[in-house]
């Protein structure tokens, strides 16, 4: 409900907006340092060529202030500081801004609209490397009333608390899981009601091993059949799979292996031994097919949500490790992997402990669907209010605004 209407006092923002260049409103430089003095327990931020921000242990400059990294190109992360800092050479530093402009807000316009801008000022398809007058020239559309380029940086400034509050939720969460994996997995820790002496199992005593095959990168798609890539195993998957994302037209899963609920699934390939083996058991309801480089086991008698996270443990992956063969793509084989050597409780426990597992990450899920939704949520009052299409109410005046 409209917040001016339930309450008379209050009066939406109604003055002017102008258009400035970024030049005439604020200072632009590049940092003058590299980083060659760090120190992971420094007490000031040093602003680097990347989204990383290193410490260091000294300061040039001190208030508040923009830094975009000058390579990356329109991608580039967006920075913004108030305090004592440095950058590196590469790094472009906005600071000085007029005393009626919000620098605050000056970055959220940055977020949203710098990269369109570096585009449309560039002959090639890309930006790889920003220049000065990309920044000078840029321009952005502010009210004249400073109370309310504060009031609109507030209000996102408030989102972005929410944001970093649930981002430290889900590491705290994300922390908790991997401590109690350890424990339980490696029986450090038993569930209340066990006590049972474990059994000592190779994979190959669990199941059957398979070969994926076929399912090339030009044979997937959003429709079709539900399909399962080896390099999928890295970027798409942890520990189980409930939901697929990639699927094949049914003339290219005639060719390919089919596979299981339960089946174990292992990247047979990778750019890393510690990697190497990269598993998780598939518990999707669809029949789905696994590609080439896709180890597939079909444990017997076992739970396979326990057993995906087994396979990704410690123990496990430092087995893997030692068997992975090659230098700029290592490989795994079948042979190699039933002879990984694992504890196993009862099937009872196992199934505990997976319970347990698994309702952590329902927690962890519900709380990154949250995030989402409310990155959704900042995105459009971003469009909404660096464009004036909305107004605040002057409710929202900062509380520092005594001009």
């Amino acid at each position: 409900m409209d917040t001016a209407r339930k309450n008379p006092n209050l009066q939406r923002f109604s003055g002017e907006w102008e258009t400035k260049q970024l030049g005439k409103i604020a200072h632009i430089k590049t940092g003058s340092r590299n980083n060659q003095d760090k120190k992971d327990d420094g007490k000031y931020p040093f602003f680097v060529r990347s989204a990383i921000v290193e410490r260091i242990n000294s300061y040039c400059y001190d208030g508040e202030a923009i830094l975009v990294p000058g390579e990356g190109g329109i991608e580039s992360i967006f920075h913004y500081t108030n305090g004592r800092f440095d950058c590196h050479q590469r790094v472009y530093m906005i600071n000085r801004f007029a005393k009626d402009v919000c620098s605050k807000l000056v970055y959220y316009i940055m977020v949203l609209q710098f990269g369109s801008h570096a585009m449309q000022n560039t002959v090639k398809a890309t930006v790889d490397s920003l220049r000065l007058p990309t920044f000078k020239n840029f321009t952005v559309s502010l009210p004249k009333d400073i109370s309310e380029q504060r009031a609109i940086a507030e209000t996102l400034s408030d989102v972005d608390g929410l944001l970093n509050a649930l981002e430290a939720l889900i590491a705290k969460k994300q922390a908790i899981k991997q401590a109690t994996m350890q424990q339980l997995l490696a029986g450090r820790t038993r569930l209340p009601g066990f006590s049972g002496a474990w059994e000592t199992k190779r994979l190959g005593e669990l199941g059957p091993f398979a070969k994926g095959r076929g399912i090339k990168r030009d044979d997937v798609s959003n429709e079709g059949l539900p399909c399962i890539r080896y390099g999928e195993l890295y970027t798409q998957y942890q520990d189980y799979i409930l939901k697929v994302t990639s699927r094949i037209p049914p003339s290219i899963a005639a060719t390919a292996l089919p596979i299981k609920t339960g089946d174990l699934l292992f990247a047979g390939s990778g750019e890393t031994a510690e990697e190497i083996g990269r598993c998780a058991a598939y518990l999707g309801e669809e029949q789905a097919y696994a590609g080439g480089d896709v180890i597939v086991l079909t444990p017997s008698g076992h739970n396979s949500m326990y057993l995906g996270h087994l396979m990704n443990s410690s123990i496990v992956s430092a087995q893997k490790a030692r068997m992975g063969q090659g230098d700029a793509v290592v490989h795994i084989y079948i042979n190699n992997l039933a002879q990984v050597q694992i504890e196993l409780p009862s099937i009872t426990e196992q199934n505990a402990i997976a319970s347990v597992l698994s309702d952590i990450d329902a927690e962890i899920i519900a709380l990154e669907q949250r995030r989402d939704k409310t990155r959704a949520i900042k995105q459009g009052m971003m469009q909404q209010l660096l464009t004036g299409r909305v107004r605040l109410s002057e409710s929202r005046i900062c509380a520092d605004d005594t001009d």
